[in-house]
């Protein structure tokens, strides 16, 4: 058991509840994929010396043990097996051992070597064994009162011994309690050179790692997860520049690497861990190795780990035969840039060629599509909303192919366009041009977006659902076909491996916008996974409808029908409605009932409508509801401005509608509204790119820079400055220096690919 000095909540864990859950995996076979990990019930965590001990080699790192130890903890309580393999004894005695040697120092010797010579002392090497006897005990100690079983090569090669430690583990494992283990360095001889990991039945327990990879293997364990002070495998020694960690590694991909120094303490490093870790795998047991030290991820590192989150480095045995997201999103930048390089006419060609794919490929396109059509129904978990959006026709297809034709024309002076030029000085010239934001991802994907990234000259990675995957593939095919006319093929890439798009938030070194399609849900897990990673939509569409008491009844209907029951589920569809009090009791208000009654919506009553009724609907749960759905809020307010008001409140900042035929209650209304559409006497439907005139629409954005409201094409570029001189320097304006900032503002013009413009 883990110290109770370590958690008052772990002094017992014989005695909580064990929660069957479905664990279960055929053992001899490791899991092929992270997210299989949720299935480990056995597992095996094995503590670096680095992890065990402080940062500043003065003691137990007793804060991050205690969270190891919640973690270990509630995996226990799901019903999962759980042991440890500790390391420390060697460190924490190296530490003690050293300030033994420091201490034993006379005075004498002290005062004659001077300050600055005592700080530079050489201590005498310490022998491992001899650290281990003397941080032993310390380790102990921190178990005190718990089971610590201390092994060595014998307990593994000696039969009689290797059956009843195996025995004993199964012991503990079925009494519900955590067992600890640790190499008896203080009596292990020294390991014979090359003699270890050789093969599945022989492996010389000279430190940690291979005995946790032995424990592992010996108990069939389905996982080892390895925490050191390194974020997992790298292809070259960390910190190198060009060190890229591994998600995923395969035993055929030993050669490529180059192994850095060992860890600050402790005497394996990493080559001995991924000898250990291939090991293991060999025998059948999944290996992660990940950071156990880093402040942020500590607290949860092990339980996400199980989780199939991407942390860490992966060991598999099952190489998929496509690139990694990682890869994929390197080939996509590079061509990406070609991409954006390429002249207007040429990104033209490209979309006026998918348009041409697009009619020729129909009855291919077409087919796939009832396959996916065929795959949604008979699972019978997708809403009608989504089986429409998710079905294909020829009108459709018609219609797709109209709209590249359309944006091939239209686009053509996106990129490189001048937004500003100034003569900073005389032959010192300035522009601020446009140009492509780098790499997008969309998920869930549409065709759409990869013809605005086309044309806007983006790099772009289309993460689609597993209901559209045939859609998907078929339609890539062709977006990668017309790329391949002007050598661009990988600049849009079909992500089609198993990574969640959570774990696609990560990439915030390769990804520089998300672009979220779907659910709020899907939205808000999005943009709190994306930390380092600009997301473009909104979380929520709480679209509000305000009629005014001088509203007109025949817009007011046309108006609120529209943007409630048009289309349900869309984000810009009206949830809450706003009564002026005095429209309350009077014939419109009956109309308005009417009409919503006859298009089956369900009414749900703010806490002041339902105030004035003696049978009022149901009230609602929150006024900051959503419902995506044949539903709606209807509450009362005093005038415009309590409207206002309520909108600030309990809105999204989404669209937001003002039904009234006074001018000024309506202009005051357009002002007062923050939100990013605002509207007077219009559907709050006409919140769109292509209702704007923007085109294809690629999302609509509630934040507050960049892009806010529908975004279009121009949404996906941003600008970089351009300055031409003729050997400027900072120093020729300075006080002593010849020249004056002129400043001038100059005409604007197109000025594509670095051609200069006439004055």
């Amino acid at each position: 058991l883990i110290s109770s000095s370590l958690l008052p909540a772990a002094r017992h864990w014989s005695n909580v509840p064990f929660l069957t859950v479905p664990l279960a995996r055929a053992h001899g076979k490791s899991f092929a994929h992270r997210s299989d990990l949720r299935r480990a019930k056995r597992i095996v965590v094995k503590l670096g010396s680095a992890v065990v001990t402080r940062g500043d080699e003065c003691g137990l790192a007793l804060g991050r043990l205690a969270s190891i130890v919640e973690q270990v903890a509630m995996l226990q309580n799901q019903g999962r097996e759980m042991m440890i393999v500790t390391s420390g004894a060697v460190a924490f005695g190296k530490q003690r051992l050293r300030h033994e040697i420091l201490l034993s120092q006379s005075v004498r010797q002290a005062l004659h070597s001077g300050q600055n010579q005592l700080k530079d002392m050489s201590l005498p090497v310490l022998e491992a064994r001899a650290c281990a006897a003397a941080g032993q005990s310390g380790l102990m100690a921190l178990y005190e009162f718990n089971i610590e079983i201390l092994v060595t090569n014998l307990d593994f090669h000696d039969e009689q011994k290797r059956r009843n430690l195996n025995s004993t583990l199964h012991e503990l494992l079925r009494m519900n309690i955590v067992p600890i283990i640790n190499t008896n360095d203080a009596v292990v001889p020294p390991p014979e050179p090359n003699s270890d990991l050789q093969g599945v039945n022989v492996i010389s327990i000279k430190d940690n790692d291979s005995l946790a990879a032995r424990l592992a293997v010996e108990m069939r364990a389905d996982l080892l997860i390895a925490l050191s002070d390194v974020e997992g495998l790298y292809d070259s020694p960390p910190g190198t520049d060009d060190a890229k960690l591994l998600d995923t590694f395969y035993p055929g991909d030993q050669q490529s690497i180059t192994y850095g120094t060992k860890s600050r303490v402790g005497i394996g490093g990493m080559e001995a861990k991924v000898k250990a870790a291939l090991w293991a795998l060999q025998g059948g047991t999944s290996v992660v190795i990940a950071n156990g030290t880093h402040p942020k991820v500590t607290g949860h590192v092990i339980t996400d780990i199980v989780e199939g989150k991407k942390v860490g480095t992966f060991f598999s045995e099952v190489k998929p035969a496509g690139p990694t997201v990682e890869q994929q999103t390197d080939m996509a930048r590079t061509a990406g840039r070609a991409l954006a390089s390429l002249l207007p006419e040429q990104r033209s060609e490209i979309i006026y060629t998918m348009a041409d794919l697009l009619t020729e490929k129909r009855e291919e396109i077409l087919s796939a599509n009832k396959k996916d059509m065929e795959f949604a129904v008979n699972s019978g978990r997708m809403p009608p909303p989504l089986l429409k959006r998710l079905s294909l026709s020829s009108s459709k297809l018609n219609s797709l192919a109209i709209g590249l034709r359309q944006i091939a024309v239209s686009s053509q002076d996106s990129v490189g366009r001048v937004v500003r030029r100034t003569r900073v000085a005389n032959n010192l010239e300035l522009e601020q041009i446009t140009v492509p934001i780098g790499v997008l991802l969309v998920a869930p994907s549409r065709v759409s977006h990869a013809r605005t990234s086309i044309a806007s000259g983006n790099a772009l990675l289309l993460k689609g659902g597993r209901e559209a995957a045939n859609s998907n593939r078929v339609l890539h095919e062709l977006a990668q076909e017309a790329l391949s006319i002007h050598g661009v093929r990988d600049a849009i890439q079909l992500v089609s491996t198993r990574e969640e798009v959570e774990d696609l938030c990560r990439l915030e070194k390769m990804i520089d916008l998300i672009i979220p399609r779907g659910s709020s849900q899907l939205v808000r897990d999005i943009q709190r996974a994306a930390k380092g990673i600009p997301v473009l939509g909104h979380s929520e569409g709480i679209c509000h409808v305000y009629v005014d008491h001088e509203a007109s009844l025949d817009k007011v209907i046309k108006i609120v029908r529209d943007s409630k029951c048009d289309y349900p589920a869309a984000c810009n569809a009206m949830e809450t409605l706003l009564i002026h009090r005095d429209v309350l009791r009077s014939p419109m208000f009956d109309q308005i009932i009417d009409m919503l009654r006859t298009e089956n919506v369900k009414v749900h009553a703010g806490p002041r409508f339902a105030s004035y009724l003696t049978f009022s609907p149901s009230e609602v749960k929150s006024l900051r509801t959503e419902y995506g759905d044949l539903e709606c809020c209807i509450e009362v307010v005093d005038g415009m401005l309590e409207a206002v008001d309520h909108i600030h409140k309990y809105g999204s900042s989404h669209t937001d509608v003002i039904v009234t035929e006074n001018e000024e209650t309506a202009e005051q209304f357009l002002q007062l509204v923050d939100s990013a559409c605002v509207f007077w006497n219009t559907s709050s439907r006409f919140s769109d790119g292509y209702r704007f005139g923007l085109g294809a629409e690629v999302g609509i954005s509630t934040a507050r820079i960049h892009a806010r409201g529908p975004v279009g094409l121009e949404g996906l570029l941003t600008t970089k400055w351009v300055l031409r001189g003729d050997g400027h320097t900072a120093a020729d304006f300075s006080e002593q220096g010849s020249m004056k900032y002129l400043h001038e503002n100059l005409p604007v013009a197109p000025s594509l690919h670095g051609q200069r413009t006439s004055n």
